[in-house]
């Protein structure tokens, strides 16, 4: 989110102007700003979209900071303690108010199974890290199953930060270099900011083609936006256009900006080039400058009220995210209807004005020595690690042992069993706890050797570690939903001396194409890799899902890809054990029970509206004969209902993934069905 740093004077939106001159104060800049947070919240209270509003920020971050950058550094050396206490006290004071006051109300608002995540993610964005702790979930398995946090939208704050401690000390050097003949620095300087732009462009394209998630929070896909908001800046007073040009140059790209949340999916294929839309539309406005015409997009962009909104577009987006996300988990709604989102966006804005005069701009008025600006943030950042840590401690207070698991207390899959009774209480305590059930995955408790396929780099190749060897080698493979079997193998392998091998990437189900995201062309290669690794160790059986999508209106299917893999399997002499998914929800169930109590029906759904009576591989005439099926639904559900718990134990860590407590229970039942289907 960018902050624009104000004059002297107190005026915001200092740069250079398009075709007249040297010009510092740019009023429409103020205006775009308005119109980018306004997308950015109306996408994300009503559409449920992404706008591409952020990319406009960080084209803006890079106008404004490298035209301020150069004229610094053509003045003499650059003065980076104090540029970066004003930046601290910019950004620190709302940033870190709205941290503060998303952990209290957590704390009583949240539902406990949202807790420790959202408490570690506090942690990252107080450090403005929160970008990389996203691309890391992106890519681990185990954190597939997160629900947005309160604080996710920090990860666009980071990047901004990152590029704020970054781009200063890239300038310097490129100074240092033209040193010798300071009239060069702007040439050294678009050579470098070229250079940029293109390899992290080309980092960006290609890293959005094999791994979208990834690629979105990352910031090295992110460099170039900043790269061509600064490249604008060093050549935008050289650009002379006719008024006319600029008049239509700067209705295309308002137009386009407001296009492309409704053209583009923005939160599947960005960034990449698709993001060269936004940051291209908001360069054309920045291009075509002050007009001076009725007719121009300026005088909108330039207008009081624009002005004023982007005073507080900071506060404003900080703001809406928790806020929309509260009433969320309040009303137990899954969108937001028109009425909802406006009383949403009218409460974001009131705080967001609240926290400008209250907060902003008390602090960047006040005569501040940078030592006490270093002060300031290192104190308000302290403030809020000690308010989460309370909060953890507090999530630490409700933690229960997990081994409770198996107990007469807790039978979990046992209670499934024809004629059983309880010998322990009915009422026992659920676990995992509600506060750690998001952590309750299939663990490889640090006992397996990972090590990257000579096939792909990106495919992590997991052992566990053997004492002596073993009897049988099987290799889980596959996204989530393979992964979470873990819990319920590793008794039986530990037991029978079996070795587990896994191959998981998250959103991947093993398949010759990308089942979950045609477009995403890493999956595909990464599951040709793993045949191909598969085929390497020769061994003696292979785990994996035999269905996916299991979702209410019996959308529940066998993949022709899926078929596929397991013929190459055949023709291997591999044998394959493909296990019937589970079902998947619109709603968390742990975070359901919270709101309506154990036992609500609300929580579960009918079997007969996610199970089919014959399950999709039996229809398929062709299955070769090294597949053997798996089906645990009568574990999962009874004749009629599939339960969020059962015999005491929760069943589902988020909307679509099983517990490993649960899991654990079931292994007795899973040792059996592999013994009929392997006769091993």
């Amino acid at each position: 989110m960018t902050q624009v740093p104000p004059t002297a004077s107190g005026s915001p939106a200092t740069a250079l102007h398009a075709g007249t001159g040297e010009r510092r104060f740019r009023p429409e800049l103020q205006g775009l700003r308005a119109l980018a947070v306004t997308l950015v919240v109306i996408y994300h209270v009503w559409f449920d979209r992404i706008s591409g509003g952020v990319d406009v920020f960080f084209l803006i971050s890079g106008f404004l900071i490298t035209g301020q950058l150069v004229r610094a550094a053509e003045r003499g050396p650059i003065r980076f303690r104090a540029m970066w206490g004003r930046q601290i006290t910019r950004l620190f004071p709302a940033a870190l108010t709205v941290l503060l006051a998303t952990v209290i109300a957590g704390m009583f608002l949240l539902p406990e199974a949202r807790w420790l995540q959202t408490v570690r993610e506090v942690v990252a964005s107080v450090f403005f890290l929160e970008n990389w702790r996203l691309a890391a979930a992106s890519v681990d398995y185990a954190a597939q199953h997160n629900t947005a946090s309160v604080v996710q939208h920090f990860w666009s704050l980071s990047i901004q930060v990152q590029f704020y401690v970054v781009w200063p000390l890239l300038v310097a050097l490129v100074a240092l270099v033209a040193r010798e003949a300071r009239d060069r620095l702007r040439g050294y300087l678009t050579v470098t900011l070229i250079g940029v732009l293109v390899a992290s462009l080309s980092f960006s394209v290609a890293l959005t083609i094999t791994n979208q998630p990834l690629a979105y929070f990352h910031s090295l896909t992110r460099a170039w936006e900043f790269a061509l908001g600064g490249l604008l800046a060093l050549v935008i007073n050289a650009i002379v256009l006719a008024r006319r040009v600029r008049i239509a140059i700067g209705w295309i790209g308002v137009i386009g900006l407001l296009s492309c949340g409704m053209v583009l999916q923005v939160g599947r294929i960005f960034p990449g080039y698709a993001a060269l839309w936004p940051t291209v539309c908001a360069g054309l406005v920045i291009l075509a400058g002050a007009t001076g015409s009725a007719h121009g997009v300026d005088r909108v962009l330039s207008s009081r009220s624009m002005h004023h909104l982007g005073d507080v577009s900071y506060a404003l987006y900080l703001w809406h995210w928790p806020v929309l996300l509260f009433f969320l988990v309040v009303s137990g709604q899954a969108t937001v209807g028109p009425g909802a989102g406006a009383v949403i966006i009218a409460i974001s804005l009131v705080l967001a004005v609240l926290t400008y005069h209250l907060v902003e701009e008390p602090v960047r008025r006040a005569s501040f020595g940078i030592r006490a600006q270093y002060r300031l943030g290192a104190l308000s950042m302290a403030v809020v690690l000690l308010a989460a840590g309370i909060w953890q401690f507090a999530a630490g207070q409700r933690a229960h042992d997990l081994s409770a698991a198996g107990d007469a207390d807790h039978p979990g899959a046992v209670a499934r069993l024809d004629g059983f009774s309880y010998a322990g209480r009915t009422d026992a305590p659920l676990v995992p706890p509600m506060v750690t059930v998001t952590e309750d995955w299939a663990q490889k408790a640090g006992a397996w050797d990972c090590a990257a396929s000579a096939h792909d780099t990106e495919l992590e190749v997991c052992s566990q570690a053997m004492p002596a060897p073993p009897e049988r080698r099987i290799v889980v493979v596959g996204d989530s939903h393979a992964q979470q079997y873990i819990a319920a193998l590793e008794p039986i392998a530990a037991k029978r001396n079996w070795q587990l091998i896994s191959m998981l990437r998250g959103a991947c189900p093993f398949s010759t194409v990308s089942e979950t995201d045609p477009v995403n062309e890493g999956c595909v290669q990464w599951n040709a890799a793993a045949a191909d690794e598969i085929a390497d160790l020769r061994p003696d059986a292979v785990f994996t899902l035999a269905t996916r999508d299991v979702r209410a209106g019996l959308t529940e299917q066998t993949p022709p890809g899926f078929v596929e893999q397991w013929r190459r399997m055949n023709d291997l002499g591999i044998r394959v054990i493909a296990v019937r998914d589970n079902p998947r929800f619109d709603f968390s169930p742990p975070d359901c029970i919270q709101q309506h109590g154990r036992g609500a029906p609300e929580c579960g759904i009918a079997r007969d509206a996610v199970f089919s009576p014959v399950a999709p591989y039996a229809q398929i005439p062709d299955v070769p004969p090294n597949v053997s099926f798996l089906d645990f639904t009568d574990y999962l559900c009874d004749d009629r209902f599939c339960p969020a718990e059962i015999g005491n134990v929760l069943v589902y860590m988020d909307f679509n993934h099983l517990t490993a407590t649960y899991l654990t229970s079931m292994a007795p039942f899973v040792e059996q069905e592999l013994n009929a289907a392997l006769g091993w």
